[in-house]
C-alpha cells in the first residue's frame, strides 16, 4: 500500500517560518511528480509547488520567493520550506504524488493533510 504522511504544520505569527515534510512508504523515484497543494473551506485545492522526476520545479506565483520545495531520495521524502508566512497562507497542506498505473493511466496519491495557520 502506498502512503504519504505529512508533518510539520502548526501555528506561527505572520512573518514566521515552517517546514513541512512528506514521507512516502515507497521509493520516490516511483513517482513521476510530487508536490504540495493547499485548501481552505469552500475553495478548490490549489497547487503550491511541485517537483518532477527530472527536477523541474513549479511554484504558484503567490509563494515564489518565499517557499522552497525540495526532495531527499535517500529518505523518500519531499519538503516545503515556508518563509515569511502570511495570513492568506493559512490552509490545510496536502502532499500529492503521481505514479504511472496500468497502460497510460496515472494513479494519484494524497496525504492526510497538515494544518498551517499564520495568525497574530
Amino acid at each position: 500500500q502506498i502512503q504519504l504522511v505529512e508533518s510539520g504544520g502548526g501555528l506561527v505569527q505572520p512573518g514566521g517560518s515552517l517546514r513541512l515534510s512528506c514521507a512516502s512508504s515507497i521509493n520516490i523515484f516511483r513517482f513521476s511528480l510530487m508536490g504540495w497543494y493547499r485548501q481552505t473551506p469552500g475553495r478548490d485545492r490549489a497547487l503550491v509547488a511541485s517537483i518532477d522526476l527530472d527536477g523541474t520545479i513549479n511554484y504558484a506565483d503567490v509563494v515564489k520567493g518565499r517557499f522552497i520545495i525540495s526532495r531527499d531520495n535517500s529518505k523518500n521524502a519531499i519538503y516545503l520550506q515556508m518563509n515569511n508566512l502570511k495570513p492568506e497562507d493559512t490552509a490545510v497542506y496536502y502532499c500529492k504524488a503521481l505514479a504511472r498505473g496500468k497502460g497510460w493511466a496515472t494513479d494519484i496519491y494524497w496525504g492526510q493533510g497538515t494544518q498551517v495557520t499564520a495568525s497574530a
